[in-house]
């Protein structure tokens, strides 16, 4: 059957941009611009479905369940992305935030042929993970038909799993099967049918909002504070005992000794330094607080 995409917005022809292979280059990088400057305020009317969304990956992670991205080419390639920086960012295990690319890891790097037509191999991946009625699965496609993620959706709502579709069209084939829909309507491409442009940076956008949203929802956050950065690098020692010192007012030298005391746990060293516990006290009140730092710190204050 042949398919008909001139009725999607991000195959469009964008008119500001049809002679753009006769500008400078200057011309076309504030073309591009121009383009990018609109992004942003394509994801507000959807502002309140982010939200629940959201909403639910937090009730998901509070009962073992997890978020899963799910997606082909540059939307695939999004939610990996999006995915793999949370554990080095919030100190999660790499199974509570997975991204799923249709072609696996090879696909990060190559186009596969085929991959996002094959609705069984959408299914046969979520398959894989043992999907349960505790997950959330987000699937993102720009055109909101890709087969691929509508095998998993299908699949994902046989195993009671919530499913929500992060699309840049409207009334398309996932967001008439989601739960919960996220249509980001971007419209035309500079060059036409780019969706790695405007539709993947709306992706990026949102993908942003869900899981930093959700982290700090789940307690993953002190103030503004990254508090369960996971100290790999020398770089992100120095962010660990950085965060340490605003937290806690304590000096650098409190600070280092502090996390060197709780084996890396800059959430630990924090509440150590702030209620003057003893190590190994602050690791048990955080526990019984879920490791939520601020109820924690309350808690133990009021007593």
């Amino acid at each position: 059957m042949k398919m008909d995409l001139t009725k999607l917005a991000t195959e469009k022809r964008n008119p500001d941009t049809l002679t753009i292979d006769e500008l400078t280059t200057l011309e076309v990088i504030r073309k591009i611009h121009e383009a990018d400057l609109g992004v942003a305020s394509c994801i507000t009317p959807v502002l309140r479905e982010i939200s629940s969304v959201v909403e639910k990956v937090v009730t998901a992670f509070e009962n073992e369940g997890r978020l899963i991205y799910i997606g082909a080419g540059t939307s695939g390639r999004l939610g990996v992305l999006d995915a793999s920086e949370c554990p080095p960012t919030y100190g999660t295990d790499p199974s509570l935030v997975v991204g799923v690319i249709a072609g696996g890891d090879y696909a990060l790097q190559h186009a596969i042929e085929g991959a996002e037509d094959d609705a069984e191999l959408g299914e046969s991946d979520l398959k894989a993970l043992k999907i349960t009625e505790r997950d959330v699965v987000v699937a993102i496609a720009a055109s909101g038909r890709t087969p691929y993620c509508l095998g998993a959706m299908k699949y994902a709502k046989t195993k009671g799993a919530l499913t929500a579709a992060l699309v840049c069209s409207l009334d398309s084939p996932m967001e008439k099967l989601a739960d919960i829909s996220i249509p980001v309507v971007t419209g035309p491409e500079v060059v036409t049918g780019s969706t790695r442009m405007k539709a993947g940076t709306a992706q990026k956008l949102v993908l942003n909002m869900i899981s930093t949203a959700s982290m700090v929802r789940w307690g993953k956050v002190y103030s503004n504070l990254m508090v369960d950065v996971q100290p790999t690098n020398e770089k992100l020692v120095q962010r660990a005992k950085n965060i340490i010192i605003e937290a806690s007012g304590a000096t650098e030298e409190e600070a280092e000794m502090a996390l060197q005391e709780q084996g890396g746990n800059t959430k630990a060293a924090i509440f150590q330094l702030v209620t003057g516990v003893a190590p190994n006290e602050a690791k048990l009140q955080l526990d019984q607080h879920n490791g939520k730092l601020k109820e924690a710190i309350r808690n133990f204050t009021q007593k």
